[in-house]
This record gives structure tokens, sequence and C-alpha cells, in this order.
């Protein structure tokens, strides 16, 4: 087995696409802006690409710091209307005008709120909807996401959003285009049986009603409110199990049956032969972006998709000497829509979720100052284990540590497994882009990546 994993990494370095000595750019080239004719509605800006190190290179004639690899970034301000840039490096130039628009000084509104005198009975009209606590179609303000046709009972509006009255003292929103009038038969719906039927891997908790309703699953302390029940109007449920750490649960309706899944504790990482041991462990590797997906672009015009492939592809070889199942998203360049990355975990059941990738940043930024590795988690019970990557990555790496951070992504939203994305490093910063398209970089964040898995699960 060992030596068929050697054999699998030795294979991995030979298909990577660049020369495993550095690559020293001999012309400029500028990577970002994307064209010499832009439109940018932002203070600020930046350059990013490569060019001869040996050579002075400078943008309006103020020096630019370049790396001996050759890459260079350079934030710059941007005026009202037209900004002309001009980059020179020895015999070479190029010209860049960027138009920023002068904003628009027009006074908007704030949407108020208008309520109804009769409640309106609406239905969801697709999966996924979300069930927010702010009016606003943006952020972590997810509070659930219900099924296709689940009723709701909403009592104004506000802007896009109806509110929806989920007790007489408790309310949330949905977005207006996500639900439609509920022709349907409307009202309190009838509990009419609940049971606990356990297997092996999880915790089962059956709710017969005799239609759908609205709910809201909450982790600290684990529970799960329904809204609407005859006679009750609101029914929470907290399940009497032992006491451990989440490690992935599921709650949703088959026709009018809602089935919740608490995952039993797992079996953590053990030690045998002085090899910490993941043998049986289910977990997915996700490599962000791929096929017409390219995601950022490096100084060197390195693709972020291949560099995720890499690491994910070491970190596959990684786990699997570990004695772990694992499920990759993705084996090549191909396109994978999000929720078919969340469904392919799912489906084999994983207990983890690691979403690979490298970061960028928008307009506004300076590449300079942003280094490092950051994990995003959305809900509790993956906290701990960004953490733990996060450790594992700034202590072995070196790297900086640009913080675990909360964020609704539709990766970190998954709740079935403990899920979490990781940002590598920086693309679009001169040192990191150094690190991420080299091959001892790639092995060792993937080995960081699962002693941080490894670590997790120990505890």
């Amino acid at each position: 087995m060992k030596k068929v994993l050697c054999l699998l990494i030795v294979f991995l370095i030979g298909v990577q696409v660049w020369a495993a000595k550095d690559f020293v750019p001999a012309e400029l080239d500028v990577v970002y802006p994307r064209k010499t004719i832009v439109t940018i509605k932002s203070p600020s800006t930046f350059f990013v690409g490569s060019t001869d190190p040996d050579l002075p290179l400078t943008i309006n004639g103020k020096p630019v710091t370049v790396r001996p690899s050759g890459a260079f970034a350079r934030q710059v301000p941007l005026n009202n209307g037209k900004n002309v840039f001009t980059l020179v490096s020895g015999t070479q130039k190029a010209v860049y005008i960027i138009d920023r628009p002068i904003p628009v000084s027009a006074s908007r509104a704030k949407p108020v709120f208008s309520g109804y005198e009769q409640p309106l009975a609406v239905l969801t009209t697709k999966d996924n909807t979300a069930l927010r606590s702010t009016p606003v179609n943006a952020g972590i303000n997810r509070i659930a996401h219900y099924q296709k046709h689940t009723p709701l009972l909403v009592d104004g509006h506000q802007g896009d959003f109806f509110r929806v009255r989920l007790a007489p003292d408790q309310t949330a929103w949905v977005f207006k285009g996500d639900v439609g009038v509920n022709e349907g038969e409307v009202g309190p719906a009838a509990l009419k049986k609940q049971e606990q039927a356990d297997n092996r891997e999880f915790y089962i908790f059956n709710f017969e009603f005799d239609r759908k309703l609205p709910y809201v699953i909450q982790e600290n302390p684990f529970q799960v409110t329904f809204y609407g029940v005859s006679g009750l109007d609101t029914y929470t449920f907290t399940p009497k199990i032992p006491t451990q750490k989440l490690t992935g649960y599921s709650g949703n309706f088959h026709g009018n049956k809602f089935v919740l899944k608490i995952r039993k504790e797992v079996n953590g990482a053990k030690v045998l032969n002085g090899t910490k041991c993941l043998k049986g462990m289910k977990i997915a590797i996700d490599a962000g972006h791929g096929g017409s997906e390219s995601g950022a672009i490096g100084c060197f015009r390195d693709l972020e998709k291949n560099i995720n492939l890499y690491i994910a592809k070491y970190l596959e070889a990684e786990l699997l000497a570990r004695g772990a199942d694992v499920v990759m998203t993705r084996h090549g360049d191909s396109y994978m829509g999000l929720c078919e990355r969340v469904d392919a975990a799912n489906e084999k059941d994983a207990v983890v979720l690691v979403s690979i990738h490298a970061n960028s940043l928008p307009d506004n930024s300076d590449p300079n100052t942003h280094r490092g590795t950051s994990v995003y988690y959305y809900y509790d019970q993956a906290k701990p284990l960004a953490q733990s990557i996060l450790t594992a990555m700034t202590t072995q790496l070196g790297l900086p540590d640009d913080g675990v951070r909360q964020a609704s992504f539709a990766l970190t939203r998954n709740t079935q497994a403990v899920t979490v994305l990781v940002e590598t490093a920086y693309m679009i910063n001169p040192y990191d882009i150094e690190l991420l398209r080299n091959k001892r970089f790639q092995l060792s964040a993937a080995k960081a990546i699962a002693d941080g898995i490894t670590n997790y699960l120990n505890k």
C-alpha cells in the first residue's frame, strides 16, 4: 500500500504543467487589470503580474518592488474620471486607461415595513429557500433552509422581502421571489406521531404531521422548533442523547414526515504503530472551481482551479495513507455546481468535507498587505475543525494567520458533514504565489490540512 501511495505522489508531481525550477519571466506581463481600457467603480485598484526581476519596473514613474521570481503587485488610487497608468520595464511599456465613473449622489429611500390587515398564506417555490433573520439577501443571517412547497404565513413586507410570522412573538424574512400564493389548505398542522429509530451511525427522530410546516434547528443547545402545530402553536424538541460534540446532522421533510438525524459520536483518530490512523473515516475533499470556472489568476497566470486540484490530490494521498475513505468531488479539470459538490459528499455520508481554495481580493484592497491562510465555516459545529486546520497550517508552513471566519458560502452551509473552506494563501500576493506554485509547498499544505483534520477527530 505504501509503495502504491509513493508512486501516486510521484505521478502527481510529474503531471504538473510547470517546470520544477523557478520560472523567471523575460517580458512584462500584466495579469490584472485584464484589459488595457477598463471601468472600475472603486477608490483604488491594483496592478498584478510579472516581469524581468533584473530590470526596474515603474508605474507612472514610481518604482515598484519586484520579487526575485519576477512577481509584483502594486495598489494605485483612482480619481473620478479617466486615470492613465504607464508601466515601464526596461524597453517595454504598457499603457492602461481606467475609468472611474463619477458617483451619482442619488438619495435612495430606505425600505420601510408595511403590515397587512390579514396574514397571507404562501408556499416556497424552490428547494433551499432561505429563511433569514433580517431582510437582507446576503450575509450570515440564514436561520433555516426550506424545501419546495413549505407553507409560510406572512404579515407584511419590506423592500424585496416578506415578513414571516413564525409565532406571535417571533418573525423572520423570506425573499419575495422565493414564494408564491398558497392556494391549498391552510391552518395549523397536527402532530400525529413521534418516534425514535436509531441505527448504527445516527440518532434518528421521526415526526409525522398531516402537512408540512416551518421549523428552525439550532445547535447551542441542539433543538428543533416547529411552528404552527395544532394545540401547541410552537413545539420545541430537544433530543435526549449522550453529551457529545456535533459531527453532522440533518433535518428534512419526506412528504409529511420530518426526519431529524444526528450523527453519533465519531470514533476519533487512533495511533497505530506510531502513525495517526483514520481507518474507515469518510472524508470528502473538494477542489474549488474547475472547468470553465478558473477562479483567481496568479501573478504568473497560474489558475486557481489547477492549484486547488494539485493540493486536493496530495491531500487525498495523505488521507488514504492514514486509512481514511476519501471522496473527491472532482478528479480532473471539470465543472461541477456548488450543490452537486455538497451532494457528492453527503451521498457518501462523509463525516468531514474540506473545500480547497486559494484567495484573491476585490478592488480597493492592497495585495501586498494580504497574506496567509484563512479557514471559513458557517455553523458552530464546524468552527473547531476550522481552527484545528488553521493552527496546523500556520504552525507547519509558517504562513501568516489570516483568521477563522464565519461566512455564508454554499459549501460551508452544509450540516450533514462538518464542513469548512480553506483559503491556502493569496493568488495575487507576490510572495504567496511563489509558495502556491511550488510542489513542496503543495505537499506540505496537504499534510498540514490532514494533520488539522486528524487532530480535530482525535479530540
